[in-house]
C-alpha cells in the first residue's frame, strides 16, 4: 500500500466525521468559531448542507486517490 491510498482513506474517514458532524451537531464542535462564522454567513441550513457537499468532495478524491 503505498501514500496515495492511505491518503485516500484518510480522505474517507475524514468524510464520513464531516458527516457525523453536520447529523449531530455535537455541541463542543458545532460552536467552534469557524463554525459559527459558516453558520452565520449560511445559516444553520446552509451550513448543513456544505458540509455535506464538502464530505462527498472529499470522500470522491479519497476513492480517487485509492484507485490510483
Amino acid at each position: 500500500m503505498d501514500g496515495l491510498a492511505l491518503l485516500g482513506i484518510f480522505l474517507m474517514l475524514y468524510s464520513v466525521a464531516v458527516v457525523w458532524i453536520a447529523a449531530k451537531k455535537p455541541e463542543k464542535i458545532w460552536n467552534m468559531a469557524k463554525i459559527r462564522l459558516f453558520r452565520k454567513l449560511l445559516g444553520e441550513q446552509g451550513t448543513v448542507i456544505f458540509f455535506y457537499v464538502f464530505a462527498v468532495i472529499v470522500a470522491v478524491v479519497g476513492a480517487w486517490l485509492m484507485m490510483k
